[in-house]
């Protein structure tokens, strides 16, 4: 999607500064015997959030073609996802907004407006890409659909490594030592696709949830080849937000 432009008393401190920065300790938690209890591990370590606000700087390169922009991304979790795109200028070139049913782009270029179901970012990645997937790789989090008993863990070279499948699709998921998602593939052969998110090795602190200080996102679908890199800068966790998106009347419809 990234390309086409990409309980309130638990979740009740508002935050608007980073709080500093976190790297993974030398030491690695070691496996219980139940997996169930490694399972509840990687799931407490998620970052929690209601409203989660983060502006980015962006490397764009599809198939060659590269492009440098700041994104502002805004999420209500479980709802919505808008993504503005911004050139150097200052000039927003496109906005999104996705829900879990829906698919919205408005390209201020060229003056046209797409409005399709979710299914169509199934253009650029598996087709069993979610709006919780996308949530989650956008926040560094756990994939729900992958981590759960049907999952092996492991320990490979130190650290825990998660692997399985899930319909037509092979995954494995990489942990760092603070048991944070460090790297996703996930590979459809028969399809021809492939999907690659590794993320920087050091947090952004946010009282105390952990968010990446970046992350790469490579997607391979067919022919065509999406590498997008993001460095994450300010972040603003369960704030107020708004979500606009209109669409002027001169805009061309796509269909």
């Amino acid at each position: 999607m990234l390309a086409v432009l990409l309980s309130t008393t638990l979740l009740a401190c508002k935050t608007r500064k980073l709080a500093g920065t976190v790297k993974p300790p030398a030491t690695v938690t070691e496996l219980s015997s139940k997996k169930a209890e490694n399972i509840n591990l990687l799931k407490s370590k998620d970052f929690t959030f209601n409203t989660l606000a983060i502006k980015t700087k962006a490397k764009i390169d599809i198939d060659g073609s590269k492009n440098n922009a700041t994104m502002n991304i805004r999420m209500e979790k479980g709802k919505r996802i808008w993504v503005s795109i911004t050139a150097l200028a200052g000039i927003e070139i496109a906005r999104a907004l996705i829900t879990p049913d829906s698919v919205k782009v408005r390209n201020n270029f060229q003056s046209v407006y797409l409005k399709k179901p979710f299914s169509y970012l199934h253009r650029y990645a598996n087709k069993q890409l979610s709006f919780d997937w996308l949530e989650s790789i956008l926040s560094g989090n756990t994939i729900a659909d992958f981590v759960n008993e049907k999952a092996t863990i492991n320990v490979n070279d130190g650290l825990w490594m998660l692997d399985g499948e899930k319909e037509t699709i092979a995954f494995k998921v990489f942990f760092d030592a603070l048991l944070k998602v460090r790297e996703n593939n996930i590979n459809d052969i028969k399809a021809g696709q492939a999907l690659k998110v590794v993320y920087t090795g050091t947090y952004h602190d946010i009282n105390g949830a952990l968010l990446p200080q970046g992350a790469t996102i490579s997607s391979r679908v067919g022919g065509k080849n999406v590498n997008i890199e993001l460095e994450y800068s300010s972040i603003e966790r369960n704030v107020n937000l708004e979500f606009p998106f209109t669409v002027p009347g001169r805009y061309e419809v796509l269909h």
